[in-house]
């Protein structure tokens, strides 16, 4: 017997399965445009099903609320989403953990200090849950290489309306970098740099040619062996394009139960 859950069929007999694995998933625009491929791995490799915990989307912040396509939706922090408080409630097992798309805040104003102190609220909880975590750092790689002109149509584009001039970003997001580096060497974090190739025009977006391939790279430093699947089901997976357990839509605040999909292998997505 089968149900639709929004876009995805569920298979009644496998709902309640245990998870072989738990994996929280922290990022912006990168991680939620590759959400599916993610999710597709993990389902591959964990031998078993997985429960995804994901707290993502377009211009997400770590610390604070943030707003796009004009303010028509809007997501609670990273770190004040629902999130860890459902994390809490869990039992333990076996963890792992991304952090990534770390930057957007630059281009809302705070400083390096201040979302290097996000990231490491973040960090502490997923350590204090044994979860072996990677994080990739801001891709100074490809901002180094951003001219004034190239910066304000970016922004403009991505983030209207931000006015953070573009010497105050570039030396803030140095300045960030290199925090985020010390926080993974004193935790003894795996830190996975970004490499130049996966950038165009777009300085912080991988290009669709290398997202395969810049994915594949990042998730290759967890010690799970993730491999490739037999078939491309990541092309299967539909996850929800708003989803959250908590959001605005024109101002409106919005709730959706978690997790917000179930799978037949009994892989669950939770959204915050």
């Amino acid at each position: 017997m089968s149900y639709r859950e929004g876009q995805v069929f569920v298979q009644m007999s496998y709902a309640h399965q245990t998870p072989a694995l738990r994996a929280v998933l922290l990022g912006a625009s990168n991680l939620k445009m590759s959400l599916p491929r993610i999710v597709g791995r993990l389902r591959h490799a964990a031998g078993g099903p997985v429960e995804v915990l994901a707290a993502c989307g377009h211009g997400r912040s770590y610390g604070k609320r943030s707003r796009i396509f004009f303010g028509a939706r809007s997501l609670p922090g990273i770190t004040r989403c629902g999130l860890w408080a459902d994390l809490e409630k869990r039992p333990p097992l076996r963890s792992i953990a991304l952090i990534t798309d770390v930057g957007n805040d630059l281009l809302y104003g705070e400083t390096a200090e201040t979302i290097a102190g996000w990231v490491r609220e973040c960090l502490e909880r997923l350590l204090r849950h044994g979860a072996e975590t990677i994080c990739t750092p801001l891709p100074m790689i490809s901002i180094e290489k951003v001219s004034v002109f190239r910066y304000h149509a970016a922004r403009s584009i991505l983030f209207p309306g931000r006015g953070v001039p573009w010497r105050t970003l570039l030396a803030r997001a140095r300045e960030l970098d290199g925090r985020l580096r010390r926080l993974a060497e004193e935790h003894q974090l795996c830190l996975v740099a970004p490499q130049a190739d996966w950038y165009g025009i777009d300085p912080i977006h991988f290009r669709m040619f290398w997202r395969r391939k810049a994915w594949d790279h990042i998730l290759s430093h967890w010690t799970l062996t993730l491999g490739q699947p037999a078939e491309p089901s990541w092309r299967r997976l539909r996850l929800p394009l708003i989803g959250a357990e908590e959001y605005r839509l024109f101002g409106v605040p919005r709730h959706t139960p978690q997790p917000a999909c179930r799978f037949t292998d009994g892989t669950t997505v939770a959204l915050y």
